[in-house]
Order: C-alpha cells, then structure tokens, then sequence
C-alpha cells in the first residue's frame, strides 16, 4: 500500500509544515522574485486560499532559515553567495483569529505586538503606537546592521469586522493611519514589506500613504502565487486523486473532472492560468468526498444583505453578462453600493474574460462549490422558511420531481412562496419572483437549467430528472394556460421528441399584488 501523504489540513506554519513532513505545493520561487524585487508589496485573495502560509514562508525567508528550504525552488535560486540567506528582523502582524467589534480591540492588538517586541530587544519606547512601531524599526535596524521586514497578514480583518458599525469602522480605519503611515517615513529602515488581504479598501492609509506600495494582486507573473494550478494538482497530488476515485467509485478521467468543477475555476489574470481552491481540494482529500468546505467555512452575512438591499440581479453571476472595469475590482470602498468588487475580492466572483480595448473584465461564479453556497445562502435570506425539513426545501422539490408528483411540485412552490416574509415586499416583484426561481433551479444542480435556449425563443427552465423531462414556463399575472401555450406555440418541446423520457410540460402564474404562486397546470 502506497503511503498517503500529510495534507496541511489548517496549517499556516511554514516551519511546522516542513519540519512535521507535511506535502507541500513549492511557491517559494515566488517568494524568490518579491524579495530580490525589494518592492513594497500588496496581495489580495480570498479567505483560506494559502496568504497566510505564503507570509509565513517569507518570514522563515527573510529570518535567514536555510534548513527549513531544503531540496525546494528557492534553495537553488539564492544560492551560496555572500549575500545568500541574510537574516533580518522581521515584524510579522497577523490580524487573524481575533474579535475587533470592541471599540479598542484593534489598538489592544497593535500594543501587545509593539510590548512583545520591544522587550526581545531591550527598547523603551514613548509615545503613540506609530510613534512606538517607527523607533523600533530605526532601533532594530541600527542593532542588527540590516534593514527589516515587515509582513502584515489579514490586515483588513478589523475593517472587515466592522462593516456594520460606521464609527467603528472609521476608528480601525484611523488607527491604521497613524500606525502603518510610519512605513512612508521609515523606507531607509525597510527592506521589504508585504501586505496581504482579502479586500482592498480605498481610502486606507496602508494604501493612500504608503503610495510606494505595488498591487499584485491582479499581476500575471503572481496569478497562481496562491492557489494550486492543475499542474501542480497532477504533481503533487497523484495518490490523493487515485484514492479519491476509488472511494468514489469512478474512472481517474472521471474524478478529475468533478474535482475540476467543484474547486477549480479561479483566475487572477486574464491570461493566468486557472486555479483551484487549496482549502477545499485538500478537505476533499483528506475526506475522500465531494464536499462544499470552503464555502461552510464562513457566511458572507453581509455580501447575502448587500445583494438584496442593492437589488443586484443575481442571474448575472453566471449567466455571462456580468462586466466589471478593471479598476472597479481592485478597489473597495465601504460606501459603495456596488456589490461586485467586494463579491469578485471575497471569492464568490472570479475573471471569465477581458476585453482589452476598453480594460473590462467579465466576471462569474468560479465553479459548483461557490455557486451552490451562494445560491443557498441567498435562498435562506429571500426565502427564509425554505430550510431542509420545511416541505418548502429543494431536497423535498426533487423527491417530488423525481417521482413524477406534479401536484407535489405544485405543493413546495406554493408554500415556499406563501412563506415570504412581508420584509421582502419592497422590492420590485420582477426581481423578487426571478431571482426565488433562479435559486431554487440553481440549487437543484445539473438536471436543472434555467433559461434553455429553443429555436423561437428561450424556455424559462427544463429540468431533467430520472424518467422525467420537466419544461416550465413562469408568466407574471397571467394565468398557467397562457404559460403552457407558449410552451407549444414555440415548440420548446422539439428538442425532446426523441427523447425515451416522459416530457411533463408545467406553467405556473404569479400574482404582483399578493406575491403568491396562484395558478399551476401539468400537461404530460
């Protein structure tokens, strides 16, 4: 039996992954080039996709750790030269784990750091927690002989954090400034900083003060710093891909491509090349199941608000008519109503295509884990009754449509939309009926395909499920006749006529001013 490896299940730690002998994706050439680079630099990504462990590397990097880089990229590019493997003080900021909703959270955090530090080095030091953080950059540079790193991990977490409280977040936001708006005046003292995130705030000092500070974020030659491209899933990954098939009962070929659906699909560049989720591919090797990790991992509370109090057509996230300037996505600013910068920052949107003349990209859901997270998160706000057990609930839906039981089907769309709360009644129905059926078809997965193109128009869903082949047409005050003579007058039948399925033809009908489901007819 072959030996599976250690999967860094939560590992951050550089040294704790190399000394224990966990398998680690080499990109420590990418390390390599930003160091030599010397450019202070800024990363975003999302939640649980490597930043954290990439800093880590950097710092292990920079404190002169040679043992720990044994046999990779990184040990052949720097070498055994003079200059090769210098160490330097490093001040490594993690803003992870901790709760910044208290008003002095973020500067009780600061102080213990600048505490902790300036006692490994026998500093006094008065006044602000700038003022504190520059003299010890000045003294440690002075006691060592070498400039220092500083590396900042997760530094929007406490904004983040604050999102729905403006004082506060404009008082992390002032702390900021005056903390990190020292680096400017203290370039002399610096060799590299490296700033990481998941969102990029406009209107931060990290960024407005620091002017000298270089975004990588949607730089080609960086696309895959974090993230494990296919080919490095195929290298290092070979045995956990085998095993994964076996257990779930399907050829090599097979599997690869439920793996490439489910977490691959991010892209940092338009001509980078394609990444997957490393959070979720190692949870799903480790598990030896298909599940939807990364997503279960956080609720996006406040994305599932915007996008309801915004109004945003959420059929734009994967039907490719979302487009977005390329400046919009690398920028996000708590007062902007748009929701795409925050969704393309957070993960949940990923590049799709360019169009180079005008600098605009086109955005979209990554892949199936995302897409179904997102679809089920916007279900429970706008349709809150429809949880697993309710009989309003996709899972009960699908029992009914894999049975044939039309009067079944009829039954959870009547509830679900009676369920409504009146919270909901402010927005324009138009959205509000479209969006509760786009979500509702979305979550039922690939037998489910919502706006099918015919030869004279377009059916609003065909659902193919077991023996059956579901064609449905929504009207808006109109009546489910009208809804099923549509279905035959331009002939959405047609493609099945072959088809040794039972074609069941549905048209149901809404009501504006009561916002209920209030006519239904099944034609076999």
């Amino acid at each position: 039996m072959v030996k599976r490896a250690k999967l860094p299940i939560g590992i951050q730690s550089f040294e704790k992954l190399r000394e224990d002998g966990y398998l680690y994706v080499d990109k420590t050439a990418y390390v390599y080039r930003l160091a030599k680079a010397g450019v202070p630099c800024f990363l975003s990504r999302p939640r649980r996709f490597g930043k954290s462990l990439l800093v880590s590397t950097m710092r292990a990097y920079f404190e002169g750790r040679r043992e720990l880089f044994a046999g990779l990229e990184i040990d052949r590019l720097e070498g055994n030269g003079p200059d090769a493997w210098q160490p330097h003080a490093v001040f490594h900021f993690d803003f992870n784990g901790a709760d910044y909703t208290r008003e002095d959270a973020l500067a009780q955090k600061l102080d213990v750091q600048l505490v902790r530090w300036e006692e490994s080095r026998g500093i006094v030091a008065e006044g602000s927690l700038g003022d504190r953080f520059a003299y010890l950059l000045a003294a440690a540079h002075e006691q060592t002989g070498s400039r220092c790193v500083v590396l900042v991990d997760e530094y929007d977490k406490p904004l983040l954090d604050a999102m729905d409280d403006p004082v506060l977040l404009e008082r992390n936001r002032t702390t900021f400034k005056s903390f990190f708006g020292v680096l400017k005046s203290a370039d002399e003292h610096l060799q590299f900083a490296f700033i990481t995130g998941v969102t990029k705030f406009s209107k931060v000092s990290i960024f407005s003060d620091l002017n000298q500070l270089n975004d990588i974020s949607l730089n080609r030659d960086y696309a895959s710093v974090c993230g494990i491209t296919e080919d490095e899933l195929i290298a290092n990954f070979d045995g956990e891909v085998g095993r994964l098939a076996e257990e779930l009962g399907l050829a090599r070929k097979e599997c690869m491509g439920k793996l490439r659906a489910m977490y691959d699909g991010y892209c940092f560049h338009p001509a980078g090349p394609g990444v997957y989720n490393p959070f979720s591919l190692l949870r799903c090797f480790f598990n030896r199941d298909l599940g939807s990790y990364w997503f279960e991992s956080g609720t996006p509370t406040f994305l599932v608000r915007q996008l309801r109090e915004t109004r945003f057509d959420v059929r734009k996230l994967t039907d490719g008519t979302l487009w977005a300037a390329e400046a919009r996505v690398s920028d996000y600013r708590a007062d902007d109503p748009d929701p795409v910068p925050l969704l393309y920052q957070s993960g949940y949107l990923t590049i799709k295509g360019f169009d180079a003349s005008v600098r605009v990209l086109s955005l979209g859901v990554p892949n199936g884990e995302v897409e179904r997270g997102l679809a089920e998160s916007l279900l429970a706000d706008w349709a809150p009754a429809s949880n697993p057990g309710s009989g309003k609930d996709i899972y009960t839906l699908r029992s009914r449509m894999l049975a044939g039981d039309t009067d079944g089907m009829r039954d959870v769309f009547f509830a679900l939309f009676a369920s409504i709360p009146y919270t909901h009644e402010a927005d324009p129905f138009e959205n509000y009926f479209q969006t509760v059926i786009y979500l509702v078809f979305t979550l039922l997965g690939q037998m489910a395909h919502v706006e099918m193109h015919a030869a004279v128009g377009r059916v609003d869903c065909v659902a193919e499920c077991g023996g059956f082949v579901y064609l449905f047409e929504f009207k808006r005050d109109g009546t489910a006749a009208e809804a099923l003579a549509q279905i035959e007058a331009r002939a959405y039948a047609a493609p099945y006529a072959a088809d040794p399925r039972e074609l069941v033809r549905i048209g149901a009908a809404f009501e504006s001013g009561s916002r209920m489901l209030a006519d239904w007819e099944a034609r076999r």
